[in-house]
């Protein structure tokens, strides 16, 4: 049971700070407003977060142990993969990973130059994202994949009309080849920027170039095949650092891999600016701490090594920022990596809750598969198709016996949409009650898996009592499995005479599971929430479309 707990002693001290600040005037005249986010989240003045000492502690999450009085819901489906909307419940929350598809790997190293390798004595073949990048692109109508051909070799593309079958077309810039860089690479970020206002710089790559530059090289392309160098390299940076726009900031945000030697191993640093040129020239020592793996990070037992954090990936993902971790649990001698993806969730952009430290998406421990080492992730993070997201990974064969990666190949893993978590019910009914809500929608919509039982929404005033006519026996039973279903209420259009009020939703459940929920200006459903890297039926970085019937 997830109830309202008494706030712990960081959220009484910042409780007691603002109380002390308002009793002697510091709030009005001479105080500097802080930026109010999308969801009622107040950023500190001082942004990003100034550095700290390094720790493997988990990273405290200021908005979860201050929530905002009145969370606004405008933006996104509401996922239940923290407890920030949350003030009482009798469910049972359930993380969910996702599955691998059945027939992977989806995209194998077999083209001439993809059995290259310009690692000395490193025996692996490659075709693969090493985070690169996988994107739907609405104006060609295609699933487009940017990955590793040849080990560090160089910078390939395919395309799919499924996301399931992928070609290699041929093309100029190598010709005869899907080369589309040619230049020795180690890990690189490939960005669609459906906002760029010019064609000549739509997609977006940052790439740390061999021999070790110590940097990333930023280039513009307008169709993802041709790259133009913008002239531009990065601060200083590891060799797996990664990029992505934060669309909930308007920010570029740089996750730079820390070079130096440290008591915590790989972490993360961050950066940040809205212009992704001239925010990439950082000075030592600028960007500050982010994130590390930490003390709920198990190891392996049969290595023993304390866990380290690889890579992070992140794309806004409806209401929140995904982020997938790639965690490092050790080098043996007869193994290569045995890296595995992890799940966190952040909803001010720089601090995440990791609901589970377990494996979202692991590696196989089956030897001779095609993951049976370091799983890693795909710029872009997942890609929203009908029902399902889509995660693209790395997965290397391994040679038993050494260190090397063998074969390294692309595959597959599905989500429901939503599917991080849910709310359940079993035979004994139970509800779940949000904290005080706006929005500006009308229509309420659930993702919800209730066949055999029955899902019903009541709204609340700020007194707690049902608002008359959306009360729970007025509301039509949900007892449907749906990504998209509208709650109804007998004697209610919608919800437009609650528009721009403080109210509650109380979710009565039996014998179901609920993914999400959101309230849509559109009786389609549409979400107005951020789609990750997109997908059939998209038209730009938002669900503006809503329910499908293809």
């Amino acid at each position: 049971m997830i109830s309202r707990t008494i706030p712990n002693w960081r959220a009484m001290c910042f409780l007691m700070a603002t109380a002390a600040l308002t009793a002697h005037g510091a709030s009005a005249e001479g105080a500097v407003e802080s930026p109010t986010l999308y969801n009622g989240i107040t950023s500190p003045e001082s942004w990003p977060p100034p550095d700290r000492p390094l720790s493997r502690e988990p990273m405290a999450v200021p908005y979860l142990e201050v929530p905002p009085a009145v969370i606004p819901i405008d933006v996104g489906r509401q996922l239940f993969v923290d407890d920030f909307l949350i003030e009482e419940t009798s469910l049972r929350r359930v993380l969910h990973r996702a599955d691998y598809y059945p027939h992977n790997p989806i995209l194998i190293p077999d083209k001439p130059w993809e059995m290259e390798t310009a690692s000395a004595g490193h025996e692996a073949i490659s075709a693969m994202p090493f985070s690169d990048g996988v994107w739907f692109d609405p104006q060609d109508n295609l699933f487009k994949m940017w990955y590793m051909g040849g080990y560090v070799k160089s910078t390939c593309y395919a395309v799919s009309r499924d996301g399931i079958a992928w070609e290699k077309p041929e093309l100029d810039v190598v010709p005869g080849t899907n080369i589309v860089q040619a230049q020795e690479r180690d890990s690189s970020t490939v960005w669609l920027d459906l906002n760029e206002s010019n064609p000549q710089r739509r997609f977006k790559l940052f790439v740390y170039l061999r021999p070790s530059q110590r940097y990333l090289t930023i280039y513009f392309s307008p169709d993802g095949i041709h790259w133009t160098d913008s002239g531009v390299q990065t601060g200083t940076t590891g060799d797996r650092s990664t990029v992505f726009f934060n669309p909930f900031r308007n920010v570029w945000v740089y996750g730079i891999r820390a070079y130096e030697q440290t008591s915590i191993g790989r972490y993360r640093r961050y950066w940040e600016h809205e212009d992704v040129l001239a925010g990439a020239r950082w000075e030592e020592g600028q960007p500050t701490f982010w994130v590390g793996a930490d003390t709920q990070d198990a190891p392996r037992e049969d290595i023993g090594t304390p866990c380290e954090l690889y890579n992070l990936d992140a794309v806004a993902y409806e209401s929140v920022l995904l982020g997938l971790f790639d965690i490092w649990r050790g080098q043996p001698e007869d193994r290569a990596k045995p890296n595995e993806l992890c799940v966190g969730f952040s909803r001010d952009g720089f601090h995440w809750s990791r609901p589970s430290h377990d494996p979202f998406i692991p590696v196989s421990e089956t030897v001779g598969e095609w993951n049976w080492a370091n799983v890693q992730s795909a710029g872009g993070c997942c890609l929203v198709v009908g029902d399902q997201l889509y995660f693209y990974v790395s997965g290397r064969k391994g040679a038993p016996g050494s260190s090397a990666s063998g074969v390294c190949s692309t595959g597959l893993a599905t989500l429901r949409r939503d599917g991080f978590a849910s709310m359940q019910a079993g035979a004994e009914p139970g509800t779940l009650t949000t904290r005080p809500l706006k929005f500006s929608g009308k229509y309420l919509f659930v993702n919800a898996a209730v066949t055999g039982g029955d899902l019903r929404v009541e709204v609340l005033g700020e007194d707690g009592t049902s608002i008359a006519p959306y009360t729970v026996d007025s509301c039509l039973p949900v007892s449907v499995d749906s990504a998209c279903e509208r709650v109804l209420w007998k004697e209610a259009e919608n919800l437009a005479p609650l528009v721009g009020q403080p109210v509650r939703f109380r979710f009565h459940l039996r014998d179901g599971a609920l993914f999400s929920f959101w309230v849509s200006p559109s009786p389609s459903g549409a979400s107005n929430g951020y789609v990750a890297a997109g997908g059939p039926g998209f038209s730009g970085p938002t669900d503006t479309v809503g329910k499908r019937n293809d």
